[in-house]
């Protein structure tokens, strides 16, 4: 299965790499050359198709839990001041998407959105410590029956030029369901808050909808925290 944002650019891709291959096979005369080309044609087409795959994430829906919205590797957990929306404190988990991984962005939890705003800017590469605030992004916050609200943040690399949200202030969303999509490398900021318990540690690899990045702090009944 393939994204909905990819299917204009496949199809151009799939007459150019046709046009490609009929052009050299009649006026193209040296062999080795032309394989090449036809060969070169192909490996750019998989590469098209393997970036705007969508595969099927049907998450065991979870208020306790906050799902990673994306596919990648965590590379940031700290304490942060946001200051788009909340302006204090909170906990920040970054997920960090290379070209290779699904670019699919879903909702991290079930509930409202209340706030989605669109923010041009820079194309600093995603790691940079700015990039959060300075690059091309979109912001979502959404009011879940656990946590309060949580703000997730789209943002633009130095090869991702296009961010798509489909996110609007009013609607209620799934946990897990499509919530847009980031063409060609990029990274998700999460920002949760202070009492949750982060259960992804720095470098994991996290698949979206599917691995848990924070859980409702618990107690037992000797008072030992469980998630």
């Amino acid at each position: 299965m393939f994204h909905r944002e990819g299917q204009k650019i496949i199809l151009a891709t799939f007459f150019i790499v046709c046009a490609v291959i009929l052009l050299s096979q009649f006026y193209v005369n040296i062999p080795w050359l032309r394989w090449a080309l036809q060969i070169l044609a192909l490996v750019f087409l998989v590469l098209i198709l393997q970036f705007f795959r969508n595969p099927s994430r049907r998450p065991n829906k979870n208020f306790d839990e906050i799902l990673a919205p994306v596919d990648g590797k965590v590379v940031v957990i700290e304490e942060v001041e946001e200051t788009e929306y909340f302006k204090d404190k909170r906990r920040q988990v970054s997920i960090f998407m290379s070209p290779i991984n699904v670019h699919v962005t879903r909702y991290p939890a079930s509930g409202s959105v209340t706030y989605s705003k669109y923010h041009p800017g820079k194309y600093l590469v995603a790691w940079h410590p700015k990039s959060s605030t300075e690059n091309e992004r979109t912001t979502v916050v959404i009011k879940t029956p656990k946590f309060g609200e949580i703000l997730y943040r789209q943002i633009a690399g130095a090869m991702a030029r296009r961010i798509v949200n489909y996110a609007e202030v009013g609607e209620s969303v799934q946990q897990g369901e499509d919530a847009g999509f980031i063409k060609f490398g990029s990274r998700v900021d999460v920002f949760l808050p202070l009492d949750c318990a982060v259960t992804v540690k720095l470098n994991q690899k996290v698949v979206g909808a599917k691995t848990c990045i924070a859980a409702v702090v618990k107690k037992d009944e000797e008072g030992e925290i469980t998630y």
